[in-house]
């Protein structure tokens, strides 16, 4: 007898949009999401809590007002065929899968830094309740590690990638919605100029910040299409902004075998990464049989 194919049937093509309905929508979702950051009048820089609260309060509604893109502007034979909460990325199956394996695919990718950060006090603190007490009571903190990332990709992935999805293939819808998550991200160079920084210096800020952030949404976008789970780049976001940026100083603040083996474990991490990538997110890890159908 022949053995059962693990793989998933095939995919049964997504109705689609025309190209300026899903453009346009996604195009208003990135400046409402920005627009209502500003849509406070306040004296407070970014990090008082003041500003916080309230951009928490604004990006809410936005969340909440994000959905009914895609239920009005979907293709009605596809909101007949499937669950609406799936085609934002929120279903039972492949949910443990989703949640476990992207996440820990991208702590791969971040292997040096983490052993960088075993050598210091900084791992330590991971262990120590009071650690996650101060974390968890630090407005700043939350707004970093939960607010943005959930805000961020319920808007940018669960909102825009299932509208995009309907009038682009999935390789080119994954460099479609990033575009979107980086212009986003280029008012901050409006807040640096309020802070006096000078316009050469935030531009050059900005525009390293802008390919950074995109680089970052080609992945998110990615893990969404392939695993059909929202909180896989959710996760992902989270960790990505806990570690931020590797720092080189730290790095060659180790003695040199230390620093030689943090250089490999980097590269090995790199690696790693980028081979695991396409078996890691494999769709029939997660069940995934609605949106990536290359």
């Amino acid at each position: 007898m022949a053995a059962e194919s693990t793989t998933l049937p095939p995919l049964e093509a997504l109705p689609q949009i025309p190209v300026l309905t899903s453009v346009s929508c996604s195009f208003v979702l990135a400046v409402v999401y920005v627009g209502s950051l500003y849509v406070w009048s306040t004296k407070y820089n970014r990090d008082h809590p003041t500003t916080i609260k309230r951009r928490f309060a604004s990006v809410s509604i936005v969340m909440f007002l994000a959905p009914l893109f895609v239920y009005f502007f979907s293709s009605p034979e596809l909101l007949q065929r499937e669950p609406f909460p799936k085609l934002l990325g929120f279903r039972w199956h492949g949910l443990w899968q989703a949640a476990v394996i992207p996440y820990l695919l991208t702590a791969l990718l971040y292997l040096g830094p983490i052993y960088v950060n075993m050598q210091n006090e900084s791992f330590r603190s991971y262990f120590d309740l009071d650690y996650w007490r101060g974390s968890l009571s630090n407005i700043i903190w939350i707004r970093n590690h939960v607010m943005a990332p959930l805000s961020e990709e319920f808007v940018f992935r669960a909102c825009m990638m299932p509208l995009i999805l309907q009038s682009f293939s999935p390789l080119t819808a994954v460099f479609i919605t990033p575009l979107f998550f980086g212009v986003a991200h280029l008012h901050h160079i409006a807040e640096r100029l309020s802070l006096g920084m000078e316009l050469s210096t935030s531009l050059l800020i900005g525009l390293f910040q802008f390919t950074y952030t995109t680089l970052f949404g080609f992945y998110s976008a990615y893990l969404f299409a392939r695993t059909g789970h929202v909180i896989a780049p959710l996760l992902a976001h989270a960790l990505c902004n806990h570690m931020g940026l590797p720092d080189v100083q730290d790095l060659w603040q180790q003695d040199l075998w230390r620093r030689v083996l943090a250089i490999i474990l980097y590269l090995v991490g790199l690696a790693s990464w980028i081979y695991l990538l396409p078996i890691a997110t494999n769709p029939s890890l997660y069940d995934n049989k609605l949106y990536w159908n290359v």
